[in-house]
């Protein structure tokens, strides 16, 4: 299999022709390891790699097929996890790079891992992250930067910035991504791709020791991938029932049935900022054009204003201290198992953790309860609009790919269009859907002047998770962009 193929060829494609034994999922595996080996070390994006591993599993899916054994939808398809909360049994992870968890292993396996390997697909390492995925842009003092294929002096996005770089550099067609704030929609924006976080309780999410982790703000496991039917296909394998999930929804939906709905008719709501963010007139002017195209596909766009009580700054910072629990709870584990990581590691996490490390300890009940009714509101003033429309649109981020820092901290942007922002998420629209729990797409609305992709996010209703595939199908057909990525630099 040459390489030419494995760059160009989607998930859907490779397993359609893996399955009609016209390519073997050892020659596969093998193109796609030759083709990291080659340019994964010009962006950084995988950072763990288990081709041992995923040279087994290869073999074990060509003797399958030849046995005639059935096959799941992915089998023999290589993608890659990532490097933060995720694992797979004997693998490293490291929680985005903390250089004293450098060969720390977890013997479990992630949703995203079990439910893809029973799908088929083969496991070959894991993508970059920053430090437990605390910040909306991909480096650490581990690894170090992952570097935009658009352009290499840029920042991917994150915290599943790894994954959203080799999936645009054409490394992998399939890659992991969670989402806590926006960690899968972020990267896809900036790198060009296509990124699914589903409604919440669509997928999964296994906790432990707190079972019910996942619901302050709502988190997400969904996949990153070039073509919306590979994250069709793959949201087909992770959709479903666990008991292990207390808030996990029974029963599927048709998303590969969603690729050819029509969305003539629909009503669909267009913000450019949601009331409340600086927006970069470059982001505008792309994203103005892209949401034409639902019009051309019979849907009606109609412009809104959202009324949002509250700052970006405010909800930024609110977001922080939702998530600095968690991370205070993830410290105090690894404390219970004798590794201090405050006390003996400090300095393998950034300044900007331990600002709001102290702040998440020092969080008061009335304060907890003040944040909450403030998710509320954006609650409140969100759902009054897709209780009117079938969709709201907006850009995805507020700005383009910041430039990559030397020293294993890069951050997002100080200021949006003259306008102080929170550096680790304030530039991200995306948070205001964690705080709602409804499913949510970026697609590649095109390329800013200067080259760099730009990103439109798709919301629909709750549980709609077919609508938004729906549209975001439409989006691909009229807006097709996978010319873009001759533009990468590998």
């Amino acid at each position: 299999m040459s390489e030419d193929l494995a760059i160009t060829e989607s998930a859907a494609s490779l397993a359609k022709r893996i399955r009609a034994k016209q390519i073997s999922p050892v020659e596969v595996v093998d193109a796609a390891i030759k083709r990291i080996e080659t340019h994964n070390p010009k962006i950084n994006a995988l950072v763990i790699f288990g081709y041992e591993d995923a040279r087994k599993a290869a073999k074990a899916a060509e003797a399958a097929l030849m046995r005639g054994d059935a096959v799941g939808p992915l089998h023999g398809v290589p993608i890659a996890m990532k490097d933060c909360f995720d694992f797979k049994p004997g693998w490293v992870t490291t929680f985005g790079g903390i250089r004293a968890l450098k060969n720390y292993v977890v013997n479990t396996s992630c949703m995203f891992t079990e439910r893809m390997e029973k799908a088929g697909a083969v496991m070959v390492g894991k993508t970059n992250s920053p430090v437990f995925g605390f910040r909306g842009t991909c480096d650490n003092y581990l690894f170090g930067a992952s570097k935009n294929p658009f352009d290499l002096s840029k920042n991917t996005g994150g915290s599943s910035g790894g994954a959203a770089g080799a999936v645009a550099a054409g490394l992998l067609p399939l890659c992991e991504g969670t989402d806590g704030g926006g960690s899968i929609r972020i990267p896809a924006s900036w790198c060009g791709v296509f990124g699914y976080k589903p409604a919440f309780g669509r997928v999964p999410l296994v906790t432990r020791p707190d079972a019910f982790g996942g619901n302050i703000p709502f988190i997400f496991e969904g996949p990153i991938t070039r073509t919306v039917e590979d994250s069709a296909l793959a949201m087909s394998a992770l959709q479903g029932y666990d008991s292990r999930d207390p808030y996990c929804l029974e029963g599927t939906v048709d998303f590969m049935g969603a690729l050819k709905r029509s969305i003539a008719g629909k009503k669909i709501a267009y913000t450019r900022d949601y009331g409340i963010f600086p927006v970069d007139r470059r982001v505008v002017a792309v994203v103005d054009k892209a949401v034409q195209a639902f019009e051309e596909a019979g849907a009606h766009v109609e412009e809104v204003k959202i009324d949002i009580p509250h700052s970006h700054r405010t909800l930024s910072d609110m977001w922080c201290r939702l998530i600095a629990p968690k991370q205070v709870a993830a410290l105090e584990g690894f404390k219970r198992e004798g590794i201090d990581l405050k006390r003996d590691h400090h300095g393998d996490f950034p300044p900007e953790f331990w600002h709001w490390d102290e702040i998440g300890r020092r969080l008061t009940v009335p304060e907890h309860i003040e944040d909450e009714i403030m998710r509320s509101d954006v609650f409140d003033a969100l759902r009054k609009v897709l209780d009117r429309y079938d969709y709201l649109v907006s850009p995805t981020l507020s700005c383009l790919a910041v430039d990559n820092a030397s020293d294993g901290n890069t951050v997002g942007p100080k200021e949006v269009e003259g306008e102080e922002i929170n550096r680790l998420i304030g530039w991200c629209m995306t948070f205001l859907i964690n705080f709602i729990g409804y499913p949510a797409a970026t697609v590649p609305a095109g390329l800013a002047s200067n080259g760099l992709p730009v990103g439109l996010q798709i919301v629909g209703r709750r549980y709609a998770d077919e609508d938004v595939f729906a549209a975001s199908a439409t989006f691909e057909r009229l807006r097709p962009w996978m010319d873009t990525y001759k533009q990468c630099k590998l």
